[in-house]
């Protein structure tokens, strides 16, 4: 039956989507072959080559056809199901109680089936990866005893156990959710299951290859969204979905941002691997190339079928949804093809893979550092940082384009929350891109440098900026019977009980204090120090613990709490001699922290870890002064006008009553200072008395 897209007051209170379960597995398994056997095609043209540069025995063609071949139906199944995901918390609104209408339920439904076979598909590479590393055939592998002993030696093996298990997480929560908060949580657990797939192969090895890391994690994660969003979409519109044409219309705008970060992302991550002359003079160039050109055609094919499809799904006599169907399909075979390549490419050896002339401290961080640190040399020696660098510089054009929004419709946004915004995305780009950041690998002094300024200066910089009274302002609200959109999220998010929970006191402190000495006190610093997404991992804590921190004592945006300034002046006072005793213990440790993985790095300088820990305690000791003159000057500015509000608010209500409340209380006064009244009892008794004392004279 085809529900038409009339308007809310006509429409059904439920959705009433047919179940196209059926044409959805067609089309997964027709994606899983096309893109197996791009992928089989590809490795079997780079085989022989990568044999003989990797110098191990020939573990067998079922370990070699089976790697590309797992890996691109695994991560078919991961994009499908974190767009399911993102289809059933943003593409379709939930019921009006905060269940999931059944377009969000089904497509849960499906993440979880999409996310096992995810699960399943990363439990086989292990044993695969191990394979194809130690050059023994699978069966060999496969032995308990052998596979055991391999597992601790090989870090493939460990990654492909990770990825299983938050894809397992993803499924079991995506299965049980029945309501829509709890598809974030999905969302988060399927994200992370496509993390070690950013760390393994070429990507993590060799020069740059921390921009090689950072643009795969981009690429991967693009990708799958836009891929795993038109399946969603696709089986949702196939099903004469009540939402169909918002569905679609918000996913366009979703891919067309997924179109330019893969396209650039794979860029860059070509690059890194290969000159622009080796495009079209080695498989590796020609694979990459081919990739390309499958992204552009999709984005092409979906930009047309966007174009010409939306109108006619919301047409209201008859919707040609087969129009679109048949668009969104050959896109999907396109982007099968493209998932294909991308895993026959991981499997092809690049022109420059080897080792041989990398220094160990290339080898390590990525990139050499030819001398010590200079004022100079941290402001001017840049190395961009995809991840953040790339957060900050969007966060501003963002926050500008609202603040435009606000003065185009006449409405006004005070200045120092644009300056203080735009000042804490700078100081986050100098923090992460500037040679603070190239050189926060390398030195305890200068991680703590970045560290200080991502969890003290950043925060309160962005906090006083009010980003979400900006967004609550600038973004016009969905209207009464329409279906919920940003500003309906966001402060569904803020009164959400997990916002509550995150900002009390004791939990925001804890993060924000408890973990400086968990991370470098606790010796998890020292175990964690040589990952690149530990040092990502570390950035983002950093960032959001100080952010949740300085929003609770000094933030001006709506907030899950409220506590009195008094409170916030505690919460201050009691959390900061924490952070100057840490400064003071981080001095006084008699051992290196990390000192294996610094002493790895050879610097190319006299470096002395003892006097560079040193100056980092010190540093951490230092920083701490710095917020709290800020937060105790914003204290009393919030204080101050608290109380000229409260006093603007008691003038104007006693204009109105003409000053009803001030007439009162006078005459309370009056009341207070008028004589008390005498009874006839107490006159005549005085009478009494005065003639008493005339007889008495």
């Amino acid at each position: 039956m085809t529900v038409t897209s009339a308007g809310p007051a006509e429409q059904p209170v439920r959705d009433r989507l047919t179940d196209p379960s059926g044409v959805r597995s067609v089309l997964i398994a027709l994606l899983a072959v096309v893109g197996s056997i791009a992928a089989v095609i590809v490795t079997a043209a780079s085989a022989a080559t990568a044999l003989q540069l990797t110098g191990v025995p020939d573990p067998g063609w079922l370990t070699t056809y089976g790697m590309p071949v797992m890996t691109v139906i695994g991560q078919l199944s991961a994009a499908i199901g974190l767009g399911c995901v993102v289809f059933a918390a943003f593409f379709v609104p939930s019921q009006d109680n905060g269940a999931l209408d059944v377009g969000g339920f089904r497509a849960m439904r499906w993440a979880a089936t999409s996310m096992t076979v995810w699960a399943v598909c990363a439990l086989a590479m292990i044993p695969l990866s191990i394979s194809d590393v130690s050059g023994s055939p699978l069966s060999e592998t496969l032995v308990p005893k052998n596979l055991m002993t391999a597992y601790g030696v090989v870090a493939d093996g460990r990654y492909w156990l990770w990825t299983a298990i938050f894809a397992v997480l993803a499924a079991v929560v995506a299965r049980v959710a029945m309501r829509w908060g709890w598809t974030f949580l999905a969302m988060a657990l399927a994200l992370l299951s496509l993390m070690p797939s950013a760390l393994l192969g070429h990507s993590s090895a060799g020069g740059a290859h921390d921009l090689a890391t950072n643009s795969l994690i981009l690429h991967i994660v693009a990708a799958a969204l836009w891929m795993g969003g038109l399946m969603a979409v696709l089986a949702y519109a196939f099903g004469d979905g009540r939402w169909r044409t918002l569905a679609v219309a918000r996913y366009s705008r979703v891919a067309f941002w997924c179109l330019l970060v893969v396209a650039l992302s794979g860029i860059i991550n070509a690059l890194v691997r290969m000159s622009l002359g080796d495009l079209l003079t080695t498989t590796y160039g020609l694979v990459a190339v081919g990739k390309f050109v499958a992204v552009v055609l999709a984005g092409l094919l979906g930009g047309l079928h966007r174009k010409v499809t939306i109108d006619e799904l919301a047409a209201t006599d008859e919707p040609r949804k087969s129009l679109f169907v048949r668009f969104a399909v050959v896109e999907l075979v396109v982007f099968a093809v493209a998932f294909g390549l991308g895993a026959g490419l991981s499997r092809t050896p690049p022109p420059v893979l080897g080792t041989a002339n990398v220094s160990p401290m290339e080898l390590k961080i990525g990139y050499d550092l030819d001398g010590p640190p200079t004022f100079t040399k941290l402001f001017v020696d840049w190395r961009f940082d995809l991840i953040f660098g790339t957060f900050a510089i969007v966060a501003a054009i963002v926050y500008l384009r609202g603040v435009y929004r606000l003065h185009k419709r006449g409405d006004k946004w005070p200045v120092g929350r644009t300056v203080s915004w735009l000042l804490g995305c700078a100081a986050l780009l100098i923090a992460t891109s500037s040679g603070f950041g190239r050189y926060a690998p390398a030195m305890f002094s200068i991680h703590m440098m970045s560290h200080m300024m991502l969890s003290m200066l950043v925060p309160v910089l962005l906090v006083l900026g009010g980003p979400v009274t900006l967004a609550l302002r600038a973004i016009p609200p969905a209207g009464r019977g329409n279906p919920p959109g940003p500003r309906e999220w966001i402060l569904t998010a803020i009164h959400s009980p997990y916002s509550r929970f995150i900002t009390n006191p004791f939990i925001v402190v804890t993060l924000f204090v408890g973990s400086f000495y968990v991370l470098y006190l606790g010796g998890l610093f020292d175990a964690v120090v040589e990952n690149h997404s530990a040092h990502l991992l570390m950035n983002l804590h950093f960032l959001v613990s100080g952010y949740l921190f300085y929003w609770l004592v000094i933030g001006i945006d709506p907030a899950p709490r409220q506590i009195s300034p008094v409170a916030k002046l505690g919460v201050v006072w009691g959390s900061l001699p924490f952070h100057a005793f840490f400064g003071v213990a981080l001095m006084m440790t008699g051992s290196i922290i990390a000192e294996t993985y610094y002493r790895s790095l050879q610097h190319p300088w006299n470096f002395d870890m003892a006097a560079d820990q040193r100056m980092g305690g010190g540093i951490a000791w230092a920083t701490g002064e710095f917020p709290l003159v800020v937060v105790m000057l914003a204290l009393l500015i919030q204080w101050h006008r608290q109380d000229d509000r409260a006093a603007r608010r008691f003038d104007r209500k006693e204009e109105r009553d003409d000053d009803a409340e001030l007439e009162s209380y006078n005459q309370m006064l009056r009341r207070m200072n008028a004589p008390a009244p005498v009874s006839a009892e107490a006159e005549t008794g005085a009478e009494d008395l005065a003639a008493q004392g005339d007889g008495e004279r």
